[in-house]
């Protein structure tokens, strides 16, 4: 079975890493538990983790400001 990164997790779903961690620390989106390995830590998503976010990010709403909106 084929895992990613978080990295990679991100480019499936369009977004960057930074937008993806920021939507984990707010608890928007269900990740993956977080493996130990030797010294490292690193979230392994299965597809399946990646189209269950996907289907999360459509109930999230943009924060970016419009021109004109105060």
């Amino acid at each position: 079975m084929k895992t990613y990164s978080t990295r990679e997790a991100a480019k499936l779903l369009g977004i960057g890493m930074m937008t993806l961690n920021r939507h984990i620390a707010a608890r928007k989106v269900t990740v993956p538990p977080v493996q130990h390995v030797g010294g490292s830590r690193f979230r392994a998503w299965k597809k399946s983790d990646v189209e269950r976010v996907r289907k999360q990010m459509l109930r999230i709403k943009d924060g970016r400001r419009t021109r004109g909106t105060v």
